[in-house]
């Protein structure tokens, strides 16, 4: 590998941004690109294709055979509130594959006692944020209850293209917060990715059952986000 490719593919790692090191396979060249990036042609859609699938492999176009090797950076997600829905949530999320955190200002619940071998941070979500921005590899669940820990949160969630947004509460509840959200300069479209009342409707009552809930509708968000774009851009080709 070219050592500047693997100065930029570091770079991208480091920054949680998704890469590919495309290879032609007949000169040996190669090149970084970057989730965004412009690619024409028959090339753009394989690449295009293996960002969202994640899956890297071989692509024949014009006559020429290029391997792409694709970079995502590991699924995260980022609870807010550190909560007794948390505590069974986060070792479910890290069975399920996924860099945990809980977010949470209140130090009486944010305790390593509570919450062994999570990262944990007994900071105001937008501290927290700001020096560990969201990202499209990235969700965000909201289970505070206190719009004072919950809201700012959600807004920066809303506004950094994270996988899955959700935010426990009633419809009623969370209208009041649809209007909190808007005061904000949150948008409609926007607002409408919140999953409210937060995780799948299995009929879950007691914490643990609420966390089996939200982790099966984040896995699922992060899965759907692959299919549906693949079959959008086949139906395109």
């Amino acid at each position: 590998m070219d050592p500047f490719c693997l100065k930029k593919l570091n770079e991208e790692r480091r920054a949680r941004r998704a890469a590919i090191l495309l290879t032609d396979i007949g000169d040996g060249r190669d090149r970084v690109i970057r989730q965004g990036d412009p690619v024409a042609g028959a090339l753009g859609h394989a690449v295009r294709t293996a960002f969202l699938s994640g899956r890297s492999g071989i692509a024949d176009v014009d006559g020429r055979t290029f391997f792409l090797n694709v970079h995502l950076p590991p699924p995260r997600l980022v609870v807010i509130g550190a909560v007794h829905i948390s505590q069974a949530l986060a070792p479910m999320a890290k069975v399920a594959g996924y860099d945990t955190e809980i977010i949470d200002p209140r130090t009486a619940f944010a305790t390593q006692e509570r919450f062994p071998d999570v990262v944990l941070h007994a900071e105001w979500p937008q501290d927290v944020l700001e020096a560990r921005p969201l990202d499209p590899y990235t969700g965000v669940a909201a289970v505070t209850h206190d719009p004072k820990i919950d809201d700012p949160a959600l807004a920066a969630a809303l506004t950094s293209g994270c996988f899955y947004v959700g935010a426990l509460g009633s419809r009623k509840t969370h209208a009041k917060r649809v209007e909190r959200l808007k005061l904000l300069g949150l948008a409609d479209e926007q607002i409408s990715r919140i999953s409210a009342p937060i995780g799948l409707d299995i009929g879950a009552a007691s914490p643990a059952e609420i966390a089996v809930a939200i982790i099966a509708e984040v896995v699922k968000t992060f899965r759907a986000r692959e299919l549906q774009p693949l079959q959008q851009l086949d139906r395109t080709a």
